[in-house]
């Protein structure tokens, strides 16, 4: 990691930056496979597959008998944390549930709004290295709880074209109704286009490589709605004189594992905190079974020396972090202050690691910086909102003066008709 001590505020923008990389030549491979699904649809799946999994798989649709024997294949305790961790998700994310609130504008006119679940959905799982069966309850429970009709699962398979067992499982836990053996960047072209097999979503979650990265923003261009823009995982750790260094090197490494692409960002307002965190990332990197990929992600991570708590607020506000942990004393009040991340971990009990797995909130997360601006996926990711008016005769004779003046103002006489005419017809009936 490289040690910036007391940087000044004009420095900050090259030390919050994110891994760049050339994309002309991904993006190029990625429309050629998008494409070819388009136009072949199975056919160039069963040889994508083949290609990159290197499996052959005539039906790549999820086989009922496989329920069984992934159950089984499960230890007792692993399945119920699974079920542990889906009945949090599912207390968070059922409160995010709410009834419409019907308003009387004014006296005759009255507005609501009403949530209404996208019919079909599509989660993405990656499944090679690290198969998250994780991510299928934090997309799976609130596609269900927000009235998705059809949630249809796609994940690569393993050499012997199976999918990991606990995949299955917790997709069958939270309602998936749709299951299918596919990765990468063809999984991304199936569901946007759907096939014989695969049928149409209206909006793609999940996280995924780079390649699929990609291919949900380009088929984002084409229309069709994606949950946020997304890059490699990452981690903030705002730690003062209290924090335990070995607390907060776990943390650190806990989200440098997840790929050499990840990154991570270490802000003390204590000196000595720096080397004491380093040196315990170094004894606990040595047992990591992934330590080559962690490895690689602390080359490019960050640690940040800022005396001034205020300062330091101010950076971790400028960085807005998929993951921010407080590692204060104070943490619950500093929190107060943060405006910019995905999800905030507060005090020295609170790892990263249970609100990926168990705590009950989201882990599908805006990374890159796009916490800026966007949210964590919710209930509310999974719904569009209607809106509704109902009018009586006296709330059109309330408001039709105000329409008729706006809409001929605007030269939309049509739209002042639209009212005038109803007025009159009111007028001579009564």
């Amino acid at each position: 990691m490289k040690i910036f001590e007391q940087p000044k505020q004009q420095e900050w923008a090259s030390i919050i930056s994110r891994p760049v990389m050339d994309d002309t030549a991904l993006r190029a491979t990625v429309r050629t496979v998008l494409d070819d699904v388009r136009v072949r649809g199975d056919e160039a799946i069963i040889e994508y597959t083949e290609k990159f999994d290197s499996v052959l798989l005539k039906d790549f649709a999820f086989d009922e008998n496989e329920l069984i024997e992934a159950e089984a294949a499960l230890s007792h305790e692993l399945k119920t944390a699974i079920q542990t961790a889906a009945e949090n998700i599912t207390t968070f994310h059922q409160a995010q549930l709410q009834a419409p609130s019907v308003i009387e504008t004014m006296p005759g006119v009255r507005c609501w709004r009403k949530s209404v679940g996208i019919e079909t959905v599509g989660i993405y799982i990656p499944g090679g290295t690290a198969p998250l069966f994780s991510t299928v309850l934090m997309l799976g429970i609130p596609a269900h709880l927000a009235g998705c009709k059809r949630i249809v699962l796609c994940s690569p398979p393993d050499k012997n074209g199976q999918l990991h067992p606990a995949i299955i499982y917790a997709a069958k836990l939270v309602g998936v109704t749709h299951i299918y053996k596919i990765g990468g960047v063809q999984a991304i072209a199936a569901m946007a286009y759907g096939t014989r097999t695969v049928p149409k979503v209206y909006k793609i979650f999940g996280p995924g490589n780079q390649y699929v990265t990609c291919a949900k923003q380009l088929v984002q261009m084409e229309g069709l709605a994606i949950d946020m823009p997304a890059g490699p995982s990452e981690v903030c750790v705002l730690a003062d004189a209290s924090a335990n260094p070995d607390f907060v090197a776990a943390d650190l490494l806990s989200q440098a594992e997840h790929g050499a692409d990840s990154q991570v960002l270490l802000v003390s307002t204590d000196q000595q905190m720096i080397p004491r965190v380093l040196d315990a990332v170094a004894k606990q990197l040595e047992v990591l079974p992934r330590k080559a990929l962690a490895a690689k992600a602390l080359e490019h991570s960050r640690a940040v020396y800022l005396p001034d708590v205020e300062e330091a607020i101010a950076l971790v506000n400028a960085y807005a972090a998929e993951h921010l942990i407080i590692a204060m004393d104070n943490a619950a009040e500093v929190a107060e202050q943060i405006v910019n991340a995905g999800s905030v971990f507060i005090g020295h009990y609170s790892p990263e690691s249970v609100g990926d797995y168990a705590s009950g909130t989201n882990h599908t997360l805006p990374t890159n910086g796009f916490a800026h601006a966007y949210s964590g996926v919710s209930v509310d990711a999974f719904v569009k909102k209607i809106t509704y008016q109902q009018l009586s005769q006296q709330g059109l004779d309330n408001i039709a003066e105000t329409v008729r003046l706006m809409a001929e103002a605007e030269g939309l006489d049509a739209h002042a008709r639209a009212v005038i005419i109803r007025r009159q017809h009111l007028e001579a009936s009564s």
